[in-house]
């Protein structure tokens, strides 16, 4: 694997839009599949406030959400919608359209120049990252967390059944979650609290690189690392790279999830050498895998 591989994986598209007239928001261009002028819509039944209805697009019927008003900021009018436009997404197994305010322009994001957003937000912060664009502040909106709001999980879907003999298998291991999104460290936490297996957290790839080499110098090697692969600063495309690129700690066994619903994800992952790739979130998935990880080790 060269480092050519490695330095491709660092850069993103970022399309950049408005929810309001004054902060810029953006979301990574993988996510997207198109961007549709405001189309009639139907409205659903008892859904949630932001959900404005339902659109028909390319054959397709796709429920189609007020960004702003999820995010909790002004609700798009009806004069207002002539001139929004709608961003077709594809994540967590869900084709969903958001209506925004505005479009800015797609740009060339390199990861390491996007922040973690401050702890002060709070929990309810729908931001992954913050970076800058033309000296403007440019927020990286938690497409996870809003989807939670207006889509309650499941809670079974959160849950994994195991039988004495699998659980035996992932007990011995040492496994560390990485995830920039509160939402999906809580689904991935959760999903091995309810089978008590043991494990640490962060949410930062770098962080992760450090924590698997203080592991391996105390003689506690990582055994599987789960890890998200849209992150700022050290991307899970990134992390694998670094991780089997290090004797130390290459024998890991990397599991990398994603929103993003595309085999192109899945390709690259086994390029940089995840050993595994997984549309996040099923827990069921996400145990099988992690199973798969304990009789590789073995």
């Amino acid at each position: 694997m060269s480092q050519k591989t490695s330095k491709a994986n660092q850069s993103q598209g970022l399309l950049l839009f408005r929810l309001n007239h004054t902060q810029q928001f953006a979301l990574g261009t993988l996510k997207i599949r198109e961007l549709v002028p405001f189309t009639p819509l139907t409205k659903i039944p008892h859904s949630h406030p932001a959900i404005m209805g339902a659109a028909t697009i390319r054959g397709m019927t796709i429920p189609v959400i007020d960004m702003a008003a999820g995010i909790g900021f002004k609700p798009v009018t009806e004069q207002e919608r002539k001139d929004c436009f709608i961003i077709i997404t594809d994540c967590q197994r869900m084709v969903i359209g958001f209506l925004v305010r505005a479009i800015d322009k797609i740009i060339e994001c390199n990861w390491r120049n996007i922040e973690a957003p401050s702890d002060n937000l709070g929990k309810n912060a729908f931001l992954t990252g913050v970076t800058r664009f033309d000296d403007r502040l440019v927020q990286l909106l938690d497409v996870e967390l809003l989807l939670s709001k207006i889509f309650p999980d499941d809670p079974i879907a959160s849950r994994a059944i195991l039988t004495d003999v699998q659980r035996e298998k992932l007990k011995p291991l040492r496994i560390l979650l990485v995830d920039d999104s509160k939402v999906a460290r809580k689904q991935l936490s959760d999903a091995l609290d309810s089978i008590n297996i043991a494990y640490q957290v962060t949410a930062d790839g770098r962080d992760a690189l450090q924590m698997m080499i203080q592991a391996a110098e105390q003689r506690a090697p990582i055994d599987l690392l789960v890890s998200d692969i849209e992150m700022p600063g050290l991307d899970g495309y990134e992390l694998a790279f670094e991780v089997k690129n290090n004797p130390l700690i290459a024998s890991a066994y990397i599991i990398l999830h994603t929103s993003l619903s595309s085999e192109i994800s899945v390709s690259q992952a086994k390029q940089v050498g995840a050993n595994e790739a997984l549309t996040k979130f099923d827990a069921k998935e996400l145990i099988e895998a992690m199973l798969r990880g304990a009789q590789a080790k073995h």
